[in-house]
């Protein structure tokens, strides 16, 4: 099972490349808001969490999206937050969606400096 863990940067290009072992259209991914790093691939996002775990990064901060790789970054519907791993009612959330826009926004912010066109 292929997973990038990205400390700086990934294209689209290869975000498509790893897509293509489980959803093709889609692509399963976490990101540590407090280290700014994030982990993409695998078939659910537990896989990409503890590659991040692994790395370092505490529970807490890890968070759980996908990308739809056939819509352009930015676009809507491109980032979706939906994922088994934050449901946490200890930390506020108690869906699968991620519904603070404050956490939302921190999360848009940290993949729009790591995924590139």
């Amino acid at each position: 099972m292929r997973i990038e863990l990205v400390r700086d940067e990934i294209s689209l290009a290869t975000l498509e490349e790893v897509a293509k072992e489980f959803y093709n259209f889609m692509i399963k991914g976490v990101v540590d808001i407090e280290e700014e790093i994030a982990a993409f691939g695998g078939e659910y996002h537990m896989d990409a969490n503890m590659i991040l775990i692994g790395a370092g990064s505490k529970q807490s901060n890890i968070w759980g999206f996908n990308i739809h790789l056939h819509k352009k970054p930015g676009e809507e519907g491109w980032l979706e937050y939906t994922s088994l791993i934050n449901i946490r009612p200890n930390q506020g959330n108690i869906t699968m969606e991620i519904t603070d826009p404050t956490l939302r926004e921190k999360i848009n912010l940290i993949l729009k400096k790591i995924v590139k066109e």
